[in-house]
């Protein structure tokens, strides 16, 4: 299989890991609509979020990492967005907002990607990871 997700996943390509367990793993998005901008992923490859088995604890999970999302990233407002179009592996979004941060009230402009250094990330990544 090519995903580039299950790719991730198996640390064939590098990520900013913000949580791992046996059956979730999520990281930070390379193309980020705002700092702390993650997907949670299942490790099993599946194609729609609501192919996930065990689907009330991948939103336990999801919930406990927008939580931290939101205590290291000082903010209340944690948009979450299922679409799984981009690519063919369930993920969900969780991006904070922020006051001015570019995107319209209530939506995400997905062209507003923010530009953060290698260090940025990694930072941003430990805040998270603290945060849980």
């Amino acid at each position: 299989m090519d995903c580039i997700f299950c790719k991730i996943i198996e640390g064939k390509i590098p990520c900013y890991k913000v949580y791992e367990d046996k059956n979730f793993f999520a990281f930070l998005d390379i193309r980020p609509l705002n700092p702390g901008h993650t997907l949670i992923l299942p490790k099993k490859h599946c194609r729609w979020v609501w192919d996930v088995k065990n689907i009330g604890k991948y939103f336990e999970i999801t919930r406990k990492i927008a939580l931290a999302i939101g205590k290291s990233m000082k903010t209340d407002c944690i948009m979450s967005l299922i679409a799984g179009e981009a690519v063919p592996h369930a993920h969900i979004w969780l991006v904070p907002r922020f006051e001015n941060d570019g995107h319209p009230l209530g939506w995400l402009n997905s062209k507003n990607i923010k530009k953060f250094s290698a260090e940025e990330m990694k930072k941003i990544a430990n805040k998270i990871r603290k945060a849980l």
